[in-house]
C-alpha cells in the first residue's frame, strides 16, 4: 500500500494576504490511490446527497455550499486538537520557516482559539465518523504559508510569480521521506505517490522534482497536457510525482489539501481584516482578490505609513 500525498494551494491570485500550500498524506490501497472508493462509506462529494457522510471535495465547492464551517469541520477537525490556539496548530503542522515568517506579520494572532465557527462536539463527531472508515493515525498534514513579504522576495529573486508555488512544493515534498512524518502505524518504507494540481498550465516539472529530491534521479515517464508524471529512482523507497489539471477531483488527499489551504487562508484573512479595521474604523473587509483589494489597500495606506509598513510588506507585486 502506498502513501498518497495530495498537494494543493489557496490564495495564489489575491493581492493581499498569504498564499497557503498544504500536503496531505493518506495510506491507501494499491488499487485505489484516489481513495474515493475506499472511503465511500464515510466520505461524500458535493454532488452527492447529504446522508451523514463527511463532505470532502474541491474547497471552492465546499465553501460555496457550507461556508467556513464546512471547511473547518474537516480541515481542522481531522488535523487539529480540540480546542487549541492557531499558533500552536501551526507549530505542529507548518514548515518552520514559513511559520516564523507568518509570526512576524503584524496582523497575525497566534493566540486566536480554534475552531472559530464549529463546536468541539461537531469536530469530535467528524473525527469519529472518519475513524469508522479509515485507520486512525495513518494520515498526516504539512503546511507552507507564504506571507506577502516572502511572496514579493521570491518574485524579485526569480522574476516569476510561479516560482513561489514551485519553491513551496519543493519544500513540502521531501518532508514525507521521513517515516516519522507519515505515521507509525503502517509500513515506514511504503511507496510515496505525490499528486499535485498543474501549475499555470505547465507540462514540464522534472527540474522542480529533482530539486525536491536531490539524492534521487528523476525520470520523466510522461509529460503532456493531461498529465506529467515522474519517477524518482535511487531513494530508500519508490517515489512517483504526478501533476494533473483539477487534481482535487481525482483524489481524496488532494481534496483534503485543498480544504486545509482554503480554511487556513480564510482564518488568516479574518485576522488580517480585524487588524486593519482596528486602524481604519468603518473599513469593509476584503477577500484580497483583484478589484476589491485595491479599494482596501487605498484605505489602509495612511495607517501603513503610521505603522512604518512599506508597500512590499502588504501588497503583492504580482
Amino acid at each position: 500500500m502506498p502513501w498518497v500525498v495530495g498537494i494543493d494551494e489557496a490564495g495564489y491570485g489575491p493581492n493581499l494576504g498569504p498564499l497557503v500550500q498544504a500536503a496531505v498524506a493518506l495510506y491507501l490501497p494499491d488499487d485505489d490511490p484516489a481513495g474515493w472508493d475506499t472511503l465511500k462509506s464515510v466520505v461524500r462529494r458535493c454532488h452527492e446527497p447529504d446522508d451523514g457522510r463527511l463532505l470532502i471535495d474541491d474547497s471552492k465547492k465546499v465553501y460555496t455550499r457550507g461556508g467556513l464551517e464546512a471547511l473547518e469541520r474537516i480541515a481542522y477537525g481531522l488535523f487539529g486538537t480540540v480546542p487549541d490556539a492557531f499558533g500552536r496548530f501551526l507549530r505542529f503542522q507548518a514548515l518552520p520557516d514559513s511559520r516564523d515568517e507568518l509570526g512576524r506579520e503584524l496582523w497575525f494572532d497566534g493566540d486566536e482559539r480554534l475552531p472559530v465557527g464549529v463546536g468541539a462536539d461537531e469536530l469530535l463527531e467528524a473525527v469519529g465518523r472518519w475513524a469508522t472508515g479509515y485507520t486512525p493515525g495513518s494520515y498526516t498534514l504539512q503546511v507552507n504559508l507564504v506571507p506577502t513579504p516572502r511572496f514579493n522576495r521570491v518574485c524579485d529573486e526569480d522574476g516569476s510569480k510561479g516560482s513561489v508555488l514551485a519553491r513551496g512544493v519543493v519544500s513540502l515534498m521531501p518532508v514525507f521521506l521521513s517515516a516519522g512524518r507519515v505515521g507509525v502505524l503502517v509500513e515506514p518504507d511504503a511507496p510515496l505517490l505525490f499528486l499535485c494540481d498543474k501549475q499555470g498550465g505547465r507540462n514540464y516539472y522534472a527540474a522542480m522534482v529533482q530539486q525536491a529530491f536531490p539524492d534521487g534521479w528523476v525520470v520523466a515517464e510522461r509529460e503532456g497536457a493531461a498529465e506529467s508524471r515522474y519517477r524518482v529512482d535511487g531513494l530508500d523507497r519508490p517515489v512517483t510525482v504526478t501533476f494533473r489539471p483539477r487534481a482535487d477531483g481525482d483524489s481524496v488527499a488532494v481534496a483534503l489539501a485543498s480544504m486545509v489551504c482554503k480554511y487556513l487562508r480564510e482564518v488568516c484573512m479574518r485576522q488580517f481584516n480585524r487588524f486593519w479595521q482596528r486602524h481604519v474604523p468603518g473599513l469593509a473587509p476584503t477577500a484580497g482578490y483583484p478589484g476589491d483589494a485595491r479599494r482596501f489597500y487605498d484605505a489602509i495606506r495612511p495607517a501603513m505609513t503610521r505603522l512604518g509598513l512599506t508597500d512590499d510588506q502588504v501588497w503583492r507585486k504580482r
